[in-house]
């Protein structure tokens, strides 16, 4: 008797909840009409997966690796997640700028990636594949992006063909999940009815007069709500929200609420679990609202949150009319990329503040570095030098700045900051919604 096939989170709740969720071995096929959407959900998946240390291995024909990597944040800092990049010697030809970010790029970026020299051939990139995958352990996801870049690369049709044809089975009885992203205008009729026949689960995905929605076009062996029928969704911060959820008509659900107080904390699951005093799994099904967590559970997250436990519970959150925030009100916030030793983040509003800033004070100890940026954020972000003094580089670009300087930044990410000392520099920062 063949036994069930384990269970697996996509990272986003109405996509669980449509499709009654993932199973081990599946291959999911994404049709994308824009070309851009699929994004948000691999996004999503790939930290769902690490956050459940599930090993990830992301196959890159299309994005550079730099690009890759200030799309992934901090996940790409994650030992757990590997990248086959595909693209410098494949679409960007081993042009010296794609070689210079992976000599320059830090240690934590570097062992990251393991670059295909010959891409092109299919042969060489299924060695690199299934060499990758052995030296891992346990269940591993997998995000293949993409499908049409591999058609680029390889040069028709019937090579993308060939290789999926050969590769799903393969991974079905590897007992993987793979995310395969492809372009629907991009392929034949024939190339996607062949690849829907293969594949465990296929999805399109697609936009109409500003509204984005999800259809379901196959979910073998599971009876998906409103199959082959729209399913519109949107983007409400770090969610994904369908029309129907409770997200929906602005109610956050606990576990939802949990997990972005969490988030915003700079904790791990890992580490709220300790505090707690419960497992990273029991954490996890909190958050996914598949358990509600004991009374003395939830008073002891409130606490961690520095939240009311009523606040958890609430319909939609309170608008504060506050004016003064004392000092006992701000919250320690974690980096993975700045220790205790190195710095400190506090912010200056409650975690549960929903104001147009995010206002936080950071300290870096002298002749220490940051690598990275403080945050994964899309906005503006400005920052006012309080003491000391900082270098902030952009590659190979750096700019200095001193005691009573204001720094701004409109789109850019900086990779690394650094405070020559001698005394430590204290930063007033805000992330602009």
């Amino acid at each position: 008797m063949m036994s069930k096939r384990k269970e697996v989170l996509t990272g986003v709740k109405g996509l669980d909840q449509i499709l009654g969720s993932l199973l081990l071995g599946d291959n999911v096929v994404w049709y994308d009409e824009s070309g851009n959407l699929a994004s948000a959900f691999w996004l999503r998946f790939v930290r769902s997966s690490l956050e459940n240390k599930v090993p990830v291995i992301f196959i890159s024909f299309d994005r550079s690796p730099k690009n890759l990597f200030e799309r992934l944040g901090t996940m790409g800092k994650s030992p757990l997640l590997t990248v086959l990049d595909c693209f410098t010697y494949g679409k960007g030809k081993g042009a010296s700028a794609f070689l210079k970010f992976l000599e320059n790029a830090p240690e934590k970026v570097k062992s990251r990636v393991v670059s295909v020299e010959t891409p092109g051939d299919i042969k060489a990139f299924d060695e690199a594949l299934y060499s990758v995958h052995e030296k891992l352990h346990g269940d591993v996801h997998l995000v293949f992006e993409s499908l049409t870049g591999m058609q680029e690369v390889w040069g028709g049709e019937e090579q993308v063909g060939s290789f999926y044809s050969h590769s799903c089975p393969r991974l079905y009885d590897l007992s993987t999940v793979a995310y395969w992203i492809m372009e629907k205008g991009a392929h034949s009729q024939r190339l996607r009815a062949q690849i829907n026949q293969i594949a465990q689960v296929a999805l399109e995905l697609s936009i109409k007069r500003g509204t984005s929605s999800l259809s379901v076009i196959k979910a073998e062996g599971r009876t998906p709500d409103r199959i082959q029928q729209p399913h519109h969704y949107q983007m409400k911060g770090p969610d994904i929200v369908f029309s129907g959820d409770k997200g929906g008509a602005g109610f956050r659900d606990l576990g939802t609420r949990i997990k972005q107080l969490r988030v915003k904390k700079g904790l791990s699951q890992v580490q709220m679990a300790k505090m707690v005093g419960v497992t990273a799994s029991t954490i996890s099904q909190v958050e996914n609202n598949s358990i509600y967590p004991s009374i003395p559970g939830l008073l002891k997250m409130a606490e961690i949150l520095n939240v009311s436990p009523g606040y958890l519970f609430s319909s939609d959150f309170e608008k504060r009319s506050q004016i003064v925030f004392p000092s006992g009100q701000a919250s320690a916030v974690a980096l993975a990329n700045l220790s205790e030793y190195e710095g400190s983040v506090k912010m200056l509003t409650p975690l549960d503040f929903e104001g147009n800033a995010e206002p936080f004070m950071i300290e870096i100890e002298p002749e220490q570095t940051v690598s990275g940026h403080f945050f994964t954020h899309r906005g503006q972000e400005m920052g006012y030098v309080a003491r000391g003094a900082l270098e902030i580089s952009f590659g190979d670009e750096v700019h200095k700045a001193k005691s009573g300087d204001l720094i701004y930044l409109q789109d850019q990410t900086p990779t690394r900051w650094y405070n020559p000392g001698p005394g430590a520099a204290r930063l007033f920062w805000s992330k602009l919604r």
